[in-house]
């Protein structure tokens, strides 16, 4: 096996690392909140209507150190979850920005390694493929430049404590996988015919779910609409969206790997 097909299959195998597939339990961090939001508001209601009631013929004083200690023991829950929910989220925009940049680099990798496969085994070959390779070429250095590495920690930072950040960071997020996807497929299918003139018949795989050009400025408007309940779906989304994308990777990379060790062998 060439260094350039081996240096294929280690890109591959990178994919257990950088293609994380994110569980859409990830919602919970969004629905909890406001689930125990409406649990807890008819407690404290009924709570302080009952204290009200039983601490009626007590002093002022004592009247008033009841109500004070059993309403900031009810408002510790609210602390509690608050900085439960704080962290969670800011831990879900760092693996939302964290493997968009993993998978952007490994991605970037793979394409190198594969035009050198490609252009070793024409040159084996004696087969002209420069159109394609000029191509290919050029949607890599499309990649390199604006599949540039966002910073997971302060995007993550930034949106917890600048609450209308988070906006940018979902934008970015949705704008950046779908020109990802679409640059990939123009790889593929020139990767494709380049093969196809080695000798090798390699098929694209037609994906089963693409990642549409959804509208930012919709989704926005929407959700200040809906006073962010639509941000359930704007998560679900996030996290369908690469997972399917990284999903489609195994059908492509596997059969493209086994096309070049075939042919290369």
């Amino acid at each position: 096996m060439s260094v350039e097909v081996e240096n294929v299959k280690k890109d591959v195998r990178m994919r257990v690392e950088t293609d994380s597939i994110m569980s859409t339990a990830w919602l919970l961090i969004y629905l909890v909140p406001i689930i125990l939001a409406a649990v807890w508001a008819p407690i404290f209601i009924a709570t302080m209507n009952s204290l009200v009631r039983t601490t009626a013929q007590l002093p002022t004083a004592q009247r008033f150190d009841a109500l004070s200690s059993s309403i900031f023991a009810l408002l510790s829950v609210v602390y509690v979850i608050g900085a439960i929910s704080f962290i969670a989220n800011v831990i879900f925009e760092y693996k939302l920005v964290k493997r968009r940049n993993t998978h952007f680099k490994r991605q970037s990798f793979l394409f190198e390694d594969i035009l050198a496969s490609v252009k070793a085994i024409a040159g084996k070959k004696g087969v002209n493929v420069e159109a394609g390779l000029g191509s290919a070429d050029r949607t890599l250095r499309e990649v390199k430049a604006e599949e540039t590495e966002k910073n997971a920690v302060l995007w993550a930072l930034l949106s917890a404590f600048v609450p209308i950040v988070v906006w940018y960071v979902w934008y970015f997020l949705m704008k950046d996988f779908y020109k990802h996807e679409r640059r990939e497929d123009g790889f593929w299918e020139d990767t494709s015919k380049m093969l196809d003139k080695c000798g090798a018949r390699f098929s694209v795989p037609r994906r089963m779910e693409t990642v549409p050009d959804r509208s930012f400025a919709l989704y926005l408007i929407v959700s200040i609409v809906t006073f962010g309940v639509f941000n359930i779906y704007w998560f679900y989304v996030l996290l369908k969206d690469p997972n399917h994308h990284f999903q489609y990777h195994i059908q492509i990379e596997d059969p493209l790997l086994s096309t070049l060790e075939s042919i290369a062998a």
